[in-house]
């Protein structure tokens, strides 16, 4: 049988479907531009988005397991309610639903309470899922490379609770073995949720020390200026977008993103290896 990856093309997709394929699946990919689609051979590249009827038909038949994951666009709720809606009529039993963290404590971000209503829906239409709550992603801070080398300061507000972020590559990583795990299942298998958390919680001042370490020159965290933050989003996204960016920022000076007792060595124990440190990663995207 078949498992459909959506949003196959960005970084977490990407990895799912080339974790999937190491494994011997017979993978599917959605994606809106095949020109972009860059997979493995084998892999079959359907043409659609996640509010196309007609696609999401075509493209959910013959498919046992789905990876639904969609981005943070102003309809991502009705995307990801319409899917499952699709997938539900298609009879898929087996799902594997990106969410994320704290979605139900992080009431007033947008993106945040969408997954949350997600979430719901899985368990109140009785669809069987690993719902996947991943923390912050530490690929995001790929974007504010050329801030942290060229003035010497790590610019995102994440303050001084600590975010447990994680790699991409990781995250790919367990959504592949709970595919696998729900594909291979002689029945569909009931609703769980796994936190996708990295090896340590990190503070914007600790993060900072890092990548000291790694430039070998002092990097400087200016603080916790989250309106400054969305006038700078501002300038290369919407005004929505860059607002849902404000409120999620906010969250971590209150909140922050720490972990549940137990959420690493479950990981650990899911990959059988370490989880990838931020240290490592800061390392690469600098070299």
């Amino acid at each position: 049988m078949t498992i459909l990856v959506t949003g196959a093309t960005g970084n977490v997709g990407r990895n799912v479907v080339e974790q999937l394929v190491r494994r011997g699946a017979d993978v599917r990919a959605l994606v809106r531009d095949p020109a972009k689609a860059r997979f493995p051979a084998g892999v079959d590249i359907v043409q659609g988005d996640l509010l196309d009827v007609d696609a999401l038909r075509s493209a959910f038949a013959g498919v046992s397991t789905l990876f639904l994951l969609n981005g943070v666009v102003a309809d991502e709720f009705t995307q990801a309610l319409v899917a499952l809606a699709v997938a539900r009529e298609a009879g898929i039993e087996r799902i594997v639903y990106l969410s994320v963290i704290h979605s139900d404590l992080y009431v007033n971000v947008p993106h945040f309470a969408g997954k949350f209503g997600v979430e719901r829906m899985i368990e109140q239409m009785g669809l069987n899922a690993t719902i996947l709550r991943p923390a912050y992603f530490m690929d995001n801070d790929k974007t504010i490379k050329d801030v942290v080398a060229g003035y010497g300061l790590y610019p995102m507000p994440i303050g001084a609770k600590g975010l447990a972020m994680i790699d991409s590559r990781d995250v790919g990583e367990v959504a592949a073995i709970e595919l696998m795990r729900r594909e291979q299942a002689d029945a569909p298998l009931p609703v769980t949720r796994i936190n996708l958390v990295g090896p340590d919680t990190l503070t914007g001042a600790e993060v900072a020390a890092i990548w000291s370490d790694v430039l070998g020159r002092t990097i400087t965290y200016p603080g916790d200026d989250t309106g400054g933050f969305e006038q700078n989003l501002r300038q290369f996204m919407p005004g929505w977008m860059a607002l849902d960016m404000r409120l999620m920022a906010e969250r971590f000076l209150t909140d922050g993103m720490v972990p549940d007792a137990g959420d690493v060595d479950r990981l650990t124990a899911l990959l059988g290896r370490p989880l990838r440190p931020y240290r490592d990663f800061a390392a690469e995207i600098a070299a």
